[in-house]
């Protein structure tokens, strides 16, 4: 009786089947979490350190060996020691070496010793772009060739030294945020992100509409039409934007030359090189390239509406439009809310249709362009790093935003 009582899911058998469910699931979550998460937190921490790309190669010790006046007498084995690193200093420095048989070294330095055929020289520090050199006498018993190869073998010598690393020590600061946000820049960078964003979908969707009902009737060659409608979508990026490009080109574009023959302008344009207009051209690009993903999501969901309605509303005497409102576009609200927090999302983060057509210049400086210019251009990953936590915030708040009022509006 008391399982029987009990509230649901919260007997045994039902603790049971969480149990299994959750150990069924622990492989997608941890994939996951390797995919996903551990690269968002790897962001998070850089975005909070100065750190550029010769950072990202960690601070060691280099030593490099080779022999020095061959078959002379005076000849000898020298090894480099180099910090590469110019901000910081490399302590308990020792570096390693195995002398080959047939070898046998003269005087050391005082901090070498020789042990067998191991030698060990402890440096001390190294500076910040120290480079320290070695001679040490050496004389060949044996094949010189074959011992000229093991002594210049960088395989063998090796070093080891302890050094801060500024991508995992526990200091941080705000300095790559602070430079982000300094001055006019980043209004000017957020204002190109929001106009491309917001009308590059707002448009994508209306185009894709639009099409979807021009395209949902039954006549000779739709099939036809509504593949040449996919085009701009499933064409490679490269090639579409190459051809834009060309087409608005100011001294061999097509359009161009159309324009100053009819009669509309004067001089040619240069529509991908001027403010306000290149901005304007890249949204256009972005509605005409991804339109098409609008409209198949919007055929196949008028599609699936019941014919009786629009029959009803015939007999009736609806105009199309009427019918449109009132029977067509409440039963797609929840499509088209679905589309547009896609269409937003991916629109937010879209990088290489931009910089294949203007390269961020004239006014089209996106966040997304803008962590490309800041991470490789200057080479300044931390700033690159904190532009992508600004567009996730971003992006977080408008999901919040979405999910807490419109989805509820269209009851999703």
């Amino acid at each position: 009786m008391s399982d029987i009582s009990a509230p649901k899911g919260t007997g045994p058998l039902a603790k049971r089947e969480a149990r299994l469910a959750w150990s069924l699931l622990f492989p997608t979550i941890a994939i996951v979490s390797l995919v996903v998460i551990l690269p968002l937190l790897a962001i998070f921490w850089i975005s909070f350190k100065p750190i550029g790309l010769a950072d990202l190669r960690p601070v060691a010790p280099v030593v490099r060996e080779d022999l020095r006046n061959a078959g002379d007498p005076d000849q000898a084995v020298r090894y480099r020691l180099q910090n590469r690193s110019q901000d910081t200093p490399i302590e308990n420095v020792i570096f390693f070496d195995t002398v080959p048989a047939g070898a046998t070294l003269g005087e050391l330095p005082e901090v070498c010793e020789l042990s067998g055929t191991a030698l060990t020289c402890t440096i001390g520090t190294l500076e910040p772009g120290e480079r320290l050199t070695f001679l040490i006498p050496v004389t060949l018993e044996g094949d010189l060739e074959t011992l000229e190869d093991a002594l210049e073998d960088d395989t063998e010598a090796r070093a080891t030294g302890d050094a801060d690393s500024i991508l995992t020590n526990t200091e941080f600061s705000l300095e790559n945020f602070a430079r982000i946000f300094d001055g006019d820049e980043f209004l000017t960078v957020m204002w190109a992100t929001i106009f491309y964003t917001v009308f590059g979908t707002i448009g994508a969707l209306l185009f894709g509409l639009f099409a979807a009902l021009l395209l949902n009737k039954s006549f000779r060659g739709q099939g036809i039409l509504r593949g040449l409608y996919l085009f701009p979508y499933v064409a490679p990026v490269i090639a579409v934007a190459f051809t834009w490009v060309n087409l608005f080109d100011p001294f061999s574009g097509s359009a161009n030359a159309l324009l100053v023959q009819m009669g509309v302008t004067t001089q040619t344009i240069n529509f991908f090189g001027e403010r306000p207009l290149a901005l304007i051209m890249v949204t256009v690009f972005e509605i005409w390239r991804y339109f098409p993903l609008s409209f198949l999501f919007i055929l196949a969901r008028m599609q699936s509406i019941d014919t009786d309605m629009y029959e009803a509303a015939d007999m009736d005497g609806a105009s199309p439009f009427q019918k449109f409102w009132y029977l067509s576009l409440p039963m797609l609200l929840g499509i088209l809310s679905v589309l547009f927090l896609l269409r937003f999302i991916w629109t937010f983060n879209k990088f290489d249709d931009i910089f294949l057509l203007t390269g961020g210049n004239a006014g089209t400086r996106t966040l997304t362009v803008n962590v490309y210019e800041q991470a490789f251009a200057i080479s300044n990953i931390g700033a690159g790093a904190a532009v992508a936590v600004v567009i996730f915030a971003c992006l977080l708040g408008f999901s919040f935003f979405f999910f807490k009022f419109i989805s509820r509006e269209e009851g999703l």
